[in-house]
């Protein structure tokens, strides 16, 4: 696994380097003459996600937050007719839009009802799927 290798005398990043001569990777610093092997050829890797899910990240207190948008959509919960609309946080292959809604009442997620029907999805969020993040 590649990481971070600093100067040993200046402590500036070193950077890799390929040696032509002798045919092996160096991380040499920029700043002076040090040089030193690589232990592995690896020098960048990136991983990709192959699978994703959908899944709202919520704040706490997302009913208190004055910047997202209040609407009217009914909660499969409790009935309330107002909740707090956002949208979803995760990274997807495709670039397909899902809103997720938090009731102001009861505080439970759901997506819209219309759209979770056409796709042929459960319209109400597992709690157990929701990724709880820090306030910024």
């Amino acid at each position: 696994m590649a990481s971070l290798k600093f100067c040993q005398e200046c402590n500036n990043l070193l950077y890799p380097e390929e040696d032509r001569t002798n045919h092996v990777l160096l991380y040499s610093c920029r700043n002076c003459d040090y040089r030193e092997e690589a232990g592995s050829q690896l020098v960048f890797r990136n991983d990709l996600i192959s699978v994703t899910q959908e899944q709202p990240g919520v704040i706490d207190n997302i009913t208190k937050d004055p910047t997202l948008q209040r609407v009217e959509q009914k909660c499969p919960y409790c009935g309330n007719q107002e909740a707090v609309c956002f949208q979803d946080q995760s990274k997807r292959i495709f670039n397909r839009m899902i809103l997720f809604f938090c009731c102001c009442n009861c505080e439970k997620l759901f997506q819209d009802p219309e759209v979770s029907r056409k796709a042929g999805t459960n319209t109400q969020v597992n709690p157990e799927d929701v990724t709880n993040l820090e306030a910024f």
